[in-house]
């Protein structure tokens, strides 16, 4: 009775349709889940998000949830979590996701999840890294470890939206070190992003990753803005 005193003068909207949640829903309704452009990518070896780092770097499998289009759903969605503090949205899109992957990193052998860092002064601007709060989702639904303290952002990069690929490669060059070498020492990681879009900042943290004795990168992301 309390919850629905709540509900009446707070209601809970779906972050896409903005429609009224019902008691069992959160943050996104169901008819928008079936609607999301899932990319099912955790089915297809070789798909095109492994195809864009092939030359670039050593990943062992590649996925996104969803793809991201320019003033779609997806780019509201994720509008929510950088801009909106919506750090539920997060954590809850990392269980969703982590419970379509669960048999995938099985067979993979993939034994923990790690979130692409911010630097301190973005952490401490926004208050949050929304990557690091999807892999946490991720690693409960999956129930393996978060090691996204053992690496760091040394420098704060300039945004890369309007930079080109070799630019964007730059611009992220030898930013990110890793922190608890011994705790990565042949494992292999899942490497947690918000949206790909040319993967360079994937690129220059894999590569400091794949530095590391007997270990293995894959790559998870909520979005990515490929076809």
């Amino acid at each position: 009775m309390i919850q629905g005193m709540v509900n009446l003068f707070y209601p809970r909207l779906c972050v896409l349709c903005n429609g009224t949640l019902l008691i069992a829903e959160k943050h996104i309704c169901t008819a928008c889940q079936l609607d999301l452009p899932l990319t099912n990518f955790h089915l297809e070896k070789e798909n095109s998000l492994e195809k864009i780092f092939w030359g670039r770097t050593h990943l062992n499998r590649a996925f996104a949830f969803v793809y991201f289009k320019k003033g779609g759903s997806v780019q509201r969605m994720l509008h929510q979590l950088k801009y909106k503090g919506n750090t539920e949205l997060a954590e809850y899109l990392g269980l969703l996701y982590g419970s379509n992957l669960k048999e995938t990193i099985h067979v993979e052998k993939i034994e923990a999840v790690m979130a692409i860092p911010l630097h301190k002064s973005k952490l401490r601007k926004r208050g949050y890294n929304q990557s690091e709060l999807f892999a946490n989702g991720l690693a409960e639904a999956m129930k393996i470890e978060n090691l996204s303290s053992c690496i760091i952002r040394n420098k704060a990069t300039e945004t890369q939206t309007k930079k080109s690929r070799f630019d964007r490669w730059q611009n992220v060059e030898s930013i990110f070190s890793v922190t608890q070498l011994e705790l990565l020492k042949n494992k292999h990681i899942l490497l947690v992003d918000d949206v790909i879009t040319t993967g360079s900042t994937i690129e220059a943290c894999a590569n400091e990753l794949l530095q590391i004795e007997g270990c293995k990168v894959s790559v998870a992301s909520m979005a990515a803005a490929i076809s």
